[in-house]
Formats: structure tokens, sequence, C-alpha cells
């Protein structure tokens, strides 16, 4: 086609890390918004000039530079234009590791140092104008979710800015969307508590998620937590997420925020924090209210942080309060809320120090005594002649029989 373009960021990164590309973008220098329509490129782009291709549907954009005019990461100045080099537009990037490009005779381009820093596992800022982004914050934080397991470190002075960013309040400039979707995709990476660690290392987490800042410092039992902070417990549960729910970001929401009730127990209580279930329905209401995370999301988040106890004793309980579980759950109708019901609080009891291999039989069991009650037929009930409140008092007695009926096997121990 002509056009001088260049494959830039992640998939530049991830192809020099030698993992899987994904979605690959790219910069086109020397052109006009006209030249790419005429090369039959289609025009999607809202604030700056970006083109799909005709055929593959990749992204395609014009170089460009851009200029702070405003509060948050939407105040911003774009100019594209023919003039504007391949260096200038990698030097608007967040990160060096995501400043490269390849030209179409495959040879990296890397003005910035991107390479060297790829290969010392640093993500360090291009310019100064990472400071200008509030967003960047977030992205590092779930830049070190993806790639701190293959050992990267934010740089200290990329820290030091974003601390500054903290302090001069552009921070609380991000708006609740954008908070959301960068929180669900660093919670369904290989280590979503560098996430955590990352914001807080920087002030950024008591101003995005202070319901969850409380919870580090505040002691828990040790023989039921020998991890004993709560905070650090968090993040060792929400770390079991991957492995236990791999691409689930609604039970690692629920993970996330399972525990926030201990956030609120007044310290002449700790380490034990009774009734702490009831005391977290404020506090997840609220974040998932103030970010806009979704109703599905919100609801699990809701159910693990109210019965996460209950499912841990469920091989001691009654088979009354089992099925009295399942309808709370709404089990009936959404068997698969069940499932994530079961991953989120297998994640609480495998997120403890020295715990992390630890059998969950309640899991299975619960699974089980679901699938039992849900082979009892109503129409049964129906065929006998009952009507209204006595099919519903002959299907909860047939339920809590079958249940009943099953065998428990195993015993975990108790846990809170």
């Amino acid at each position: 086609m002509g056009l001088r373009r260049y494959l830039v960021g992640g998939a530049v990164r991830d192809r020099l890390l030698g993992q899987p590309e994904g979605d690959r973008d790219w910069v086109v220098v020397g052109s006009t918004p006209e030249d790419m329509v005429a090369a039959g490129f289609r025009p999607v782009g809202a604030d700056f000039p970006v083109f799909l291709h005709p055929v593959t549907n990749e992204e395609y954009a014009l170089a460009r530079t851009e200029r702070k005019s405003g509060r948050g990461y939407k105040g911003f100045v774009f100019h594209a234009g023919p003039e504007v080099t391949l260096d200038e537009d990698l030097r608007r990037r967040d990160f060096t590791v995501n400043a490269m490009a390849i030209d179409a005779e495959g040879r990296l381009i890397d003005p910035w140092g991107g390479q060297a820093d790829l290969e010392a596992r640093v993500l360090r800022h291009v310019s100064p104008a990472f400071a200008e982004d509030p967003l960047r914050v977030l992205r590092a934080a779930r830049f070190m979710a993806r790639f701190a397991p293959l050992g990267f470190r934010v740089a200290d002075e990329t820290i030091e800015l974003m601390r500054a960013m903290v302090r001069d309040g552009e921070i609380d400039h991000l708006v609740p969307e954008r908070v959301w979707q960068e929180l669900r995709r660093a919670l369904v990476e290989a280590r979503p508590s560098a996430f955590l660690q990352t914001l807080r290392a920087c002030g950024a987490l008591v101003r995005i998620l202070p319901e969850v800042e409380a919870l580090y410092g505040v002691p828990q039992r040790p023989e039921y937590h020998p991890e004993v902070d709560t905070g650090i417990h968090t993040e060792m549960v929400i770390d079991q997420c991957p492995l236990l729910a791999p691409g689930d970001d609604a039970v690692a929401y629920a993970a996330l925020v399972h525990d926030l009730g201990k956030g609120l127990t007044p310290p002449a209580e700790w380490p034990r924090h009774v009734a702490h279930e009831a005391r977290g329905i404020g506090p997840v209401r609220a974040v998932s209210a103030r970010i806009k995370v979704p109703r599905e999301h919100r609801d699990l988040a809701l159910i693990v942080c109210e019965h996460h106890l209950v499912m841990h004793r469920l091989l001691e309980v009654r088979p009354g309060t089992l099925l009295s579980l399942l309808e709370r759950l709404d089990g009936f109708r959404k068997p698969e809320r069940v499932a994530r019901f079961a991953l989120a609080c297998e994640a609480d009891a495998r997120g403890r120090l020295g715990l992390e291999e630890r059998a969950y039989p309640q899991r299975a069991h619960l699974l089980a005594a679901l699938a039992v009650a849900r082979q009892v037929d109503p129409r049964a009930f129906v065929e006998r002649g009952l009507e209204g409140p006595a099919i519903a008092q002959a299907l909860h007695q047939a339920r809590v029989e079958a249940i009943a009926g099953m065998d428990v096997a195993g015993n975990a121990g108790r846990m809170s």
C-alpha cells in the first residue's frame, strides 16, 4: 500500500519477551487521513485519526503528539500530521518497553531504551509527560500484575513520579469506568497482588480503593491465618484466583472484597473479627457503586462476603442450612453463581501462609448438594394433588432429604 507503517507497543514488547503478541497496533508516518481513506482504510477514531485495515481489521493510527490541556486522562489535545516523526509518536507513550517499533523489514526501532529495560525487567516511564495522565498509574500497577512473575519491577524514579501524581491530586480525576476496567484486567493476570502492592507503593491505593487499604495492618487469629495481616491475606487470596478460576474477574473481584468487614473491626476486638461478614456488606456496596462494578459481579461479591464462613463450615452444617445457602445464592436459577461462589471461597481458604495447597472438599460438596437438590421434580407434588404453599413446603422437604442422603467426605477443619 506504500505506507510507512510500523508495528508498535505491546506486540513488539511481547514478541521480544517470547510471549504471544495479542492485538497488533500500527503507526503510520508521513500520511494524512485522506491518504488512509484512499488506501481503503476505514476511519474509526473519534479523538484522533485511527483506521481499520481493510483486510485484517487491525488498528492503524497516524503518528501523533499530545499536549496536556486539562485534568484527568481525557485532558489532552492531539496533533496528527505527516510531519510528526516516529520518535515523537513513541515519546508520548507510557513506558519504554511499550515505546519500541518494528519496521516493514523487521528492524527494531528503539529510541528510548526499551530493549535494555526489557532485558533488565524494569518498567520505566518514557518522559516526564507520564505525569500528565493519571491512568498510567493504574496501567503501571496492571502491568506489574502481569509481569511481576517474570521478575519485573517499577523503576524507582517512576515510583517517585507516581507518588507526585498522587500528591498533586491528579489521581483523583480518574473516572470510575476506567478504574474498573484496569482493576478487572489486573485481577485476571498472573499475580494480581502486584497490582495492590504497586498502588500502595505510590500511595494510590488509599485514594482508589480505601476499603482495601484499610485491611493492611489489621491482625487476624494466627491459628486460622498464619500470615496474620488481613491485607497480606487479601493479596494471597486474589493470587489464588488465576489458578482456580483463570480469566474469571467476577470470582477475583469477590475474592478481593470478601473481607472488607475486617477493616471495620474495632481495634479492641483484634485479632478476632466477630460478624465481619455483616460488617463487610456496606463497604462492598460502596466500592461496587463508586467504581461502577457490573451488577452480577457486585451480587456475587456480596454473597461471598456474607456467606463465606458458612461455606468453610459446610461439612458440619445441617442439610437444611446447606439448602438455605443454595437458596440464598439463587442457585436453582443460577447454578453458575454457585460454582463461582465456591471458587471464591476456596481462594479464601487457600490464600493463607503455608496452606496454599490445602484440600477444600467443601466446593465439591456444595456442587453435589445442588445437583441432587435439582433432581427433585416439583411436578411430582402437583401430581399428588398438592397446591400452592403445600407444593413449596413439600419441595423444600424433599430437597433437604436428598441432601441429607449424601455422603460427607473429609473434614478440612475450621476457618475464619
